[in-house]
């Protein structure tokens, strides 16, 4: 069970991400337009995974995402969050968000299967704030639960991970 804080009381997540160099579990999301999210077949991905993007730090990790996909080579970049597709849809068209997928789990295990859906605290019920990157056959080559909540995460480092 993965840790993290939230106004640094501490908040227990249902599980861990899985570890780099393990296969990472397929999922299926819902995206702003309703269809299927799922991993891009010979892409690589980074999963930015957030509480919601109604919040001023998960907005902000959607928009620098959004910035750095533009130059990232045979890289999809999904936005995870448990908010619904139609708040996703709002945020990225006010936004001009258009370099990421934004994407919901309303109707998915991916917190579970993630191991990231938190279990305590204000915001339980919704994901932690992680990073996910993953190469061209899914395998995961970086993660990163953000030991707070309130804190982007490590962006450098989800690139560095890439090559």
């Amino acid at each position: 069970m993965a840790m993290t804080a939230l106004g640094g009381s501490p908040v227990r997540t249902t599980g861990d991400l899985p570890a780099v160099g393990s296969t990472a579990p397929e999922f299926t999301l819902t995206g702003s337009d309703l269809s299927d999210v799922t991993r891009p077949d010979g892409r690589r991905v980074v999963l930015n995974i957030f509480p919601s993007v109604d919040t001023g730090v998960c907005a902000a990790s959607v928009r620098r995402f959004n910035e750095l996909a533009a130059g990232l080579p045979d890289t999809s970049v999904i936005c995870v969050s448990a908010d619904l597709p139609f708040a996703l849809a709002r945020f990225c068209g006010a936004e001009g968000i258009d370099n990421v997928t934004a994407a919901s789990t309303f109707r998915s295990t991916f917190g579970e299967d993630f191991g990231v859906r938190m279990v305590d605290g204000g915001f339980r019920g919704l994901l932690a704030r992680a990073v996910v990157v993953l190469d061209e056959g899914g395998t995961v080559l970086h993660t990163q639960v953000v030991p707070e909540i309130a804190h982007e995460p490590d962006y450098d480092a989800a690139v560095t991970a890439l090559g």
